[in-house]
């Protein structure tokens, strides 16, 4: 099969398409994303990675510009020019504080929300072959924003798509992080004659979405991971029995060599409270802002707005960039511009999806059309 396209949407810094672009079987070739640094670390990372920029390039800017007529039929050309020659998809995350119970909470009728309707839309008026939608678990387990997904499904049913869903944990694909996630995948009822695939009613049959899972989500409970233990600084604490390494906070460090690491010396300076940062208990993350992380347990949600702060286990200080960056799995050649301010480094980070996570299922997209 020939590389599939990808356009994405609400790229941020880029995580999910690396996850995609590495397994050598597409090719991101347009790029959305509305906030310029965001672009800016897309763009730098890539160079020094060595891949290609997109061949119909970026666009920075709303997505809501790009439903206007003149915005929308250039859009619509370079979707049907990419559909002649290869498989295309468009992927994407929007913005998710309105549906997330730590975040804003207001649903679709929220500055955030409402840009879920607009990549339904656009989704549904460009008609790519496939398409992958990104959201908290809040959209699918809340009653309220359930609705709203209930209704967006219905939308893409009427205009031609066969759908398939699970809510997904990134630890189930080796991310040293408890982080779960909807992935919604419909597939064009075109795309679905042409291949054969399966399907009923309206749903996608035979998706392999457990092929590229390493764990189970029951690990998190099952295995005897470490709680809370004194905070000492600079103390050097053996790996306890019965764990997985490779989940750890502190084998991704190691991995990714964060103390060397470009952005390794990057992190909030404290200048009040070094008392406090030196009171919490490694491995204490019951508190919104102020989660200290043990080095032998997976880390919890990488989320660093609203006020959210990860502390290091052994160190009075916040988590730096590089360590934030390893556990989302990024690999380490993976490097954000030294001069982007750390806010905006933490933000796209956190909004991130996890690398290894987006790798898994872009390898299970292209089995499901590979066979």
């Amino acid at each position: 099969m020939e590389n599939i396209n990808i356009f994405s949407f609400f790229a941020g810094a880029g995580f999910l398409d690396l996850g995609f672009e590495t397994t050598n079987h597409y090719n991101i070739v347009y790029v959305n994303e509305f906030f310029k640094p965001f672009n800016e670390i897309y763009k730098y990372a890539r160079e020094i990675m060595g891949i290609k920029p997109p061949v119909y390039g970026y666009n920075v800017g709303d997505i809501n510009d790009l439903l206007n007529d003149n915005n929308l039929s250039t859009l619509k050309e370079l979707v049907n020019k990419s559909k002649q020659n290869n498989i295309t998809g468009m992927i994407g995350g929007p913005p998710c504080p309105d549906f997330s119970i730590a975040g804003h909470n207001k649903g679709e009728e929220g500055e955030n929300g409402r840009l879920s309707k607009s990549y339904n839309e656009l989704i549904c008026k460009t008609h790519p072959d496939f398409f992958l939608f990104e959201n908290v678990k809040g959209l699918y387990r809340t009653a309220k924003h359930r609705e709203f997904f209930e209704r967006m499904k219905q939308s893409f049913i009427d205009n031609g798509y066969y759908l398939t869903e699970q809510l997904t944990n990134s630890i189930e694909f080796g991310v040293p992080q408890d982080r779960d996630r909807i992935i919604l995948i419909g597939f064009s009822k075109e795309l679905v004659c042409k291949l054969k695939l399966p399907f009923e009613g309206n749903q996608i049959l035979n998706f392999p979405w457990e092929k590229f899972k390493v764990h189970s989500r029951n690990i998190m409970n099952d295995l005897p991971w470490p709680t809370t233990e004194p905070y000492v600084e600079d103390d050097k604490k053996a790996m306890p029995q019965g764990i997985i390494k490779e989940l750890t906070v502190q084998y991704w460090w190691d991995k990714n060599d964060v103390e060397n690491h470009p952005n390794g010396k990057m992190y909030f300076k404290p200048k009040q409270g070094l008392i406090k940062f030196k009171s919490f208990d490694e491995g204490d993350c019951k508190r919104k802002s102020g989660k200290r992380l043990h080095r032998w347990r997976y880390s919890p949600t990488a989320a660093y707005g609203n006020n959210e702060v990860h502390i290091h286990p052994f160190k009075p200080r916040r988590i730096s960039v590089a360590e934030s960056l390893a556990i989302q799995s990024l690999p380490k050649e993976f490097v954000i511009p030294p001069t982007m301010t750390l806010s905006n480094a933490f933000k796209t980070i956190g909004n991130g999806v996890p690398f290894l996570l987006a790798q898994g299922v872009a390898k299970s997209i292209y089995e499901f059309l590979n066979k």
